[in-house]
């Protein structure tokens, strides 16, 4: 990979800390060592909604090493929900066995803890339980539609009137699109190890917000945020689903309490299923009215999903939909059905991955009924004017997204006409999605360390940021390298403890724009200081080095913080991108394959071309496992999840994967924040399912408008009207 500086950012170097996970030195939740530990077991309840009338323990607590059963009976006191239907946050707290009551199949119901692992997983066999079941219990979508609600206020938005924007239209798609239940599923099972010590808990724990974790931990438990410190150095994937914190962290603190040692508690990869979350079912009614020139005129989204039947979560799928294309009337809603299913959160690109789906489907089978280039017709409706908020673009590349990855893929070559490109059996198709998503910018806190060493300045930065496997220690060490004009090998950088100073951890594509600025204020705070103290101009070049010798100085600390400025808050900021798709479908079998794909995105300053080009490969990835596989079935008799492990629940792999360019247009956004970041993480999952969808029905013409797409739904599937078989 090319780079123009050795240094600092831009530069592909290779992530700073990958020869500690290479050589296993890299600690992760688990791994900690903590001295006399003890291991905890989750129990699981097995019907969908009832209540537990009896518990019997005593077999497991004959077991050798058994220690402790911890159920509704005898657990620690801990703060409830003060209402119904409390909507999830990432600081929401995570009451776990304070009653009888069962809502979901899969809920936390017990703990056992003993001295071996092995041993707490036998004892939680052995545990025995007496339900009253309800026989009633709200697990069929399509049969609870009636209890369907409006979560709030913001849940609607409309602007002009859509039904005179569909009175006005020349043309108007009426679809529906489905995406379904989806796991998020990290390379680390999430895990912790919490101990109690002089009324204080430690809590090694994989969590995306290490800050959020000790609001929720304390809460919970109603102690002092400051008595609370939680760790998670490294953390081996998230997508979402460590943003709260979820109940086996406060079984452990909790089970840590009552027993006087450190517990570890790890989440088993079917409890990953049951207990860490989800992206849920969402039901997505998409009309679509134009002009014959391809002027939009109406486009409204309607999203029917589910939530808990205790908590409230809303993915907000129409949020493309508000801001993507210019049209005068728009219309977005949002509606749930509360269901004995564990409450979803947050899965990479919540609503603009399963939103972007249906609406980029939709303009693509608007563009096809006007018989008009898809291209042309989503550059034809470009903005500068985020129009449901009245305010303009910080930057906003998307035409040239579209018009480069055009010219990069090759899309004059696509044949206009479904199933017209041919090569023996297959059937080949190119598609192409316009994608978009929100740039926050987190008011964020650091600290450098300077230490003089002879003539070589060594600097540590440190902030409670959280490093998912998305290369943060890499992009803040060559921030702080550029700003204190020293090499990337003189910088460490100390992540992931709360007793560091706060940042808005990882999570909804802020990191890289947040943590970096933070370094930033950090750093040049320490020279500014350093400056001035002897009264040398602040704008004159002197080293680090010499600044430290001019101070007589061996070591200095200075903090500094990084927030929005009054222009990003007058300002949409978003970062754009454009997916195109090669795709061949075997006619016969239904079997496709996708050959190519290019992502063209405008993300701001690229920090690391090689770790944003990571971010982007495993973004395209997920975009595939959406269109081609994933998917949780619930049982619809009990409730359970039917895909509970690997073996059922699929993932693309090597083979499933195409040959991928990603392009990255040159952009720096000072108004998004000084260094010009914006967020690239969560871009690169949106509206490539909708890419691979429309190159399907390039390819076959047939329109596929649920996920996944498998080979028999596309043997099923018929022709649109109009096309030649």
């Amino acid at each position: 990979m090319k780079t123009l500086k050795k240094s600092g950012t831009g530069a592909a170097i290779d992530r700073v800390e990958g020869h500690l996970k290479v050589m296993g030195i890299a600690k992760y939740a688990s791994e900690f060592p903590v001295q006399n530990k003890v291991y905890a077991q989750g129990i699981n309840s097995t019907i969908a909604k009832g209540e537990i009338i009896s518990v019997d323990t005593s077999e497991a607590e004959k077991l050798p090493g058994v220690l402790k059963v911890i159920t509704f009976k005898n657990a620690e006191k801990l703060k409830t929900f003060e209402k119904e239907m409390t909507p999830i946050s990432t600081t929401t707290i995570a009451p776990v066995l304070q009653s009888n009551k069962v809502h979901y199949y899969g809920e936390y119901i017990g703990l056992v803890v003993a001295e071996t692992f092995e041993q707490a997983q036998y004892a939680a066999r052995l545990v025995k339980f007496k339900y009253k079941e309800d026989p009633n219990p709200v697990i069929n979508f399509d049969k609870s539609r009636s209890e369907a609600y409006k979560p709030n206020e913001k849940s609607d938005y409309a602007l002009g009137d859509i039904k005179a924007g569909l009175s006005d239209a020349d043309e108007i798609v009426e679809v529906t699109y489905n995406t379904p239940i989806e796991h998020h599923h990290p390379m680390e099972l999430h895990a912790v190890i919490a101990s109690w010590e002089n009324g204080k808990v430690m809590a090694y724990a994989s969590q995306q917000i290490v800050e959020d974790a000790t609001i929720a931990i304390s809460d919970t438990f109603q102690i002092p945020k400051k008595d609370v410190r939680v760790i998670a150095a490294f953390v081996g994937g998230g997508f979402g689903s460590k943003l709260n914190v979820e109940r086996h962290v406060i079984l452990a603190v909790m089970a840590a309490k009552m027993i006087g040692k450190p517990v570890q508690m790890t989440v088993t990869r079917p409890q990953m299923f049951t207990n860490t979350g989800l992206r849920q079912h969402n039901e997505q009614k998409m009309r679509v009215g134009a002009k014959k020139d391809g002027t939009l005129t109406a486009l409204s989204h309607e999203t029917l999903s589910h939530t808990s039947s205790t908590l409230e979560y809303q993915e907000s799928c129409g949020m493309v939909t508000k801001m993507l294309y210019k049209v005068p009337n728009n219309l977005v809603t949002h509606r749930l059905i509360p269901m004995n299913i564990q409450a979803p959160f947050a899965m990479r690109a919540p609503g603009e991955a399963t939103g972007s789906f249906a609406l980029e489907c939709a303009m693509d089978e608007m563009a096809w009924k006007l018989k008009m280039d898809p291209i042309d017709f989503r550059i034809k409706n470009d903005t500068q004017i985020d129009l449901s908020t009245n305010k303009p673009f910080s930057s906003r590349l998307l035409v040239e997204c579209l018009r480069i990855g055009a010219e990069k893929f090759g899309w004059k070559e696509r044949k206009i006409q479904p199933r017209t490109h041919k090569n023996g059996n297959w059937l080949i198709g190119y598609g192409v999605s316009g994608a978009s998503r929100q740039s926050p910018y987190l008011k964020t806190n650091a600290k450098v360390i300077l230490e003089l060493d002879g003539d070589e300045v060594n600097a540590t930065i440190q902030m409670d940021a959280t490093d998912i496997g998305t290369g943060s220690y890499t992009i803040i060490a060559q921030t702080a390298s550029e700003y204190l004009r020293i090499p990337v090998e003189q910088i460490n950088v100390e992540l992931g403890d709360s007793n560091f100073p706060a940042t808005p951890g990882s999570g909804g594509s802020w990191g890289a724009a947040s943590f970096c600025n933070g370094a930033r204020a950090a750093c040049e705070k320490a020279i500014k200081t350093l400056k001035a103290n002897q009264n040398i101009k602040q704008d004159e070049e002197v080293s680090v080095a010499d600044l430290l010798k001019k101070n007589k100085l061996k070591r200095f600390e200075a903090e500094g913080s990084a927030e929005p400025s009054e222009a990003f808050r007058n300002h949409s900021v978003f970062s754009f991108g454009a997916n195109f798709c090669e795709v061949w479908v075997d006619k016969d079998t239904g079997m496709y394959r996708i050959k190519r794909m290019v992502n063209v995105g405008a993300a701001g300053k690229i920090l690391n071309p090689k770790t944003a080009y990571s971010q982007i490969i495993g973004g395209l990835t997920m975009g595939v496992g959406m269109a081609m596989a994933e998917q949780t079935r619930v049982e619809p008799n009990f409730g359970n999840f039917i895909t509970r492990s690997f073996a059922d629940y699929h993932v693309p792999v090597n083979l499933d994967m195409a040959n991928i360019d990603v392009v990255f247009l040159p952009e720096e956004d000072k108004i998004a924040n000084k260094m010009g970041i914006k967020g690239i993480g969560e871009l690169g999952i949106t509206s490539v399912a909708a890419s691979i969808a429309n190159a399907i029905f390039n390819a076959t013409g047939k329109r596929m408008r649920d996920l996944p797409i498998t080979p028999e739904k596309l043997i099923e599937a018929k022709v649109e009207p109009g096309i030649t078989v």
